[in-house]
């Protein structure tokens, strides 16, 4: 049992990290929105819930400047300040922040929002266990091995989610009879939202699916829907 000492305090530690980064960003969201109010997405996503058969969907804006969307596990919706400065000045259209919002609607539906908490308050923890471990036996490559090992888990987790939510948008944009071409046409515009970045990737397609692919996907998709 001794013997396993030096294993489990890191796991220990890594499990009561990872439950105080969650309690951490579900403060800092809690903290750091407020609920969008705005008239023309708000009748988009008026019809969105219509079509669910749902009195309302709560969206809301969260107070930091990357380009970003998030579900929360308790089914609230988070559209970034960047994400919505860049709609107000019309590099945006509403149907496309309507077609982010549909998406992260789709994490929330399948269950992918509780999940991807991992991802968001996690990979912090997995990546503090995962460092003391393999530094006990490759004294300072721990931290860049344990960085690589959790972004890879990170990145195949993901992939997955992000197919699966992209066809949730697509259904339920065309039943909703908004469509799903801005859908796809956001993802023309990602370019020139990383532009506006200084170059830096907007912080939602770390990780995820080519743009190509993805609208691959959604074509593929909209065959069954579309009549």
């Amino acid at each position: 049992m001794l013997k396993l000492i030096p294993i489990l305090l890191p796991i220990a530690y890594g499990l009561l990290l990872y439950h105080f980064s969650v309690w951490r960003t579900h403060r800092e969201l809690d903290a750091q929105s407020t609920r969008l109010a705005d008239p023309k997405l708000k009748a988009l996503t008026d019809r969105m819930a219509a079509s669910l058969e749902i009195v309302d969907i709560p969206v809301h804006i969260y107070e930091i400047d990357p380009v970003n969307g998030l579900a929360a596990p308790d089914g609230r919706i988070f559209i970034t300040r960047g994400f919505f400065n860049e709609y107000r000045q019309g590099r945006v259209t509403a149907e496309e922040m309507a077609s982010v919002i549909a998406h992260e609607l789709g994490h929330v539906a399948l269950g992918h929002a509780r999940k991807r908490m991992i991802d968001f308050s996690g990979q912090n923890a997995l990546r503090t266990v995962l460092s003391m471990m393999i530094s006990r036996f490759l004294p300072g490559a721990g931290v860049y091995i344990a960085r690589f090992l959790t972004r890879l888990v990170a990145a195949g987790l993901s992939r997955s989610d992000e197919y699966e939510a992209d066809a949730y948008a697509t259904a339920l944009l065309i039943r909703s009879g908004i469509g799903s071409e801005a859908q796809k046409s956001l993802f023309g515009k990602l370019d020139a939202l990383t532009k506006n970045r200084a170059g830096v990737m907007p912080a939602w397609l770390m990780s995820h699916p080519k743009t190509a692919e993805r609208i691959a996907a959604i074509e593929k998709n909209e065959a069954k829907w579309v009549r």
